[in-house]
């Protein structure tokens, strides 16, 4: 495909650069990349261990973070930057915003230099494909080859999700993944032990994304992949559901939730902005009753259980 992606770049102080970010992540649903030089020693031995760092690196502008976010060809780039204008002015983010055209190809590989290997919750390593050298610390490792289907695990919201499926997911457990995108929560819940995952989304590439990192990582045949709406192509009962999207799609999946799961079900939802968290709340209430809440950098995770 050769088709041109808009690169949105946006300048920022460094201090503001998670606020920045989870805003810009509210953009689009496939994630964004950012330079963020500030704490680049600390996170060098932090992270990789090293603390000999390549010249270019330190030569990085240290005060001021650039957030990365690809706005694909059908897409209009305008309502993009104007909705980010009117955030980061609305909370007090100063910001240089600009925009330029960027192959496919070049997003792709732009990103992937920042997506490592990467320690999840107490028993998973998160690593891309790419990466051929790395420790798995003796946890077990989901090897993941993200496409352009949303899903790396080094967001917040994929993270909460982990560490909860860590937490409900054990033997014998079905799995629905209501919205599956790479397939990660998917493929996680089969290598903690799930017997079965059923992964959905409306979006072919990202099914086709989910199958062929389930095949991968050893568990292509506990994984059934489905395109289209939940409610018209899935059936059965599960031990453990999990959207993990955003709060209006959360509230909208939650309407059908209830018909795939039983009293003794956990159902996960993340994704949840904390401005967006009464909402979500609201439109479950009644039908469900929250086990647990886990909160990240302004992101909201919460295990539910449905009410009798």
């Amino acid at each position: 495909m050769d088709s041109n992606w808009t690169e949105i770049q946006i300048k920022i102080p460094a201090p503001e650069a998670e606020r920045a970010g989870d805003i810009a992540n509210m953009v689009v649903p496939y994630g964004i990349y950012m330079e963020d030089y500030s704490h680049l020693e600390e996170e060098a031995m932090e992270i990789a261990h090293i603390d000999l760092i390549d010249e270019e690196l330190l030569q990085k502008d240290r005060d001021t973070a650039i957030i990365h976010v690809y706005i694909s060809p059908e897409e209009n780039p305008a309502e993009a930057v104007s909705f980010l204008r009117e955030r980061y002015e609305a909370v007090g983010i100063p910001c240089e915003i600009s925009q330029g055209a960027c192959r496919e190809e070049d997003w792709l590989n732009n990103w992937k230099k920042y997506f490592k290997p990467m320690p999840v919750g107490e028993k998973l390593l998160i690593r891309p494909l790419w990466e051929e050298e790395y420790d798995p610390q003796g946890r077990t490792v989901l090897h993941l080859e993200p496409g352009l289907a949303f899903g790396t695990g080094t967001h917040e919201t994929t993270r909460l999700c982990l560490e909860l499926l860590e937490k409900y997911v054990s033997p014998g457990t079905g799995f629905l993944d209501m919205g599956c995108g790479s397939g990660i929560l998917s493929v996680a819940a089969l290598l903690l032990g799930a017997k079965s995952a059923v992964g959905v989304d409306i979006d072919p590439l990202a099914v086709k994304t989910a199958v062929e990192n389930a095949r991968v990582n050893g568990v292509g045949e506990r994984f059934t992949g489905i395109c289209g709406n939940l409610g018209e192509k899935v059936t059965g009962k599960f031990q453990v559901a999990a959207a993990n999207i955003v709060a209006d799609i959360v509230i909208l999946l939650s309407q059908d939730a209830p018909r795939f799961l039983t009293l003794d079900s956990v159902y996960i939802v993340s994704g949840i902005i904390d401005t967006r968290e009464q909402d979500v709340l609201d439109a479950l209430s009644g039908r469900f009753t929250v086990l647990e809440r886990r909160e990240e950098k302004g992101w909201v995770a919460m295990a539910l259980r449905l009410n009798a």
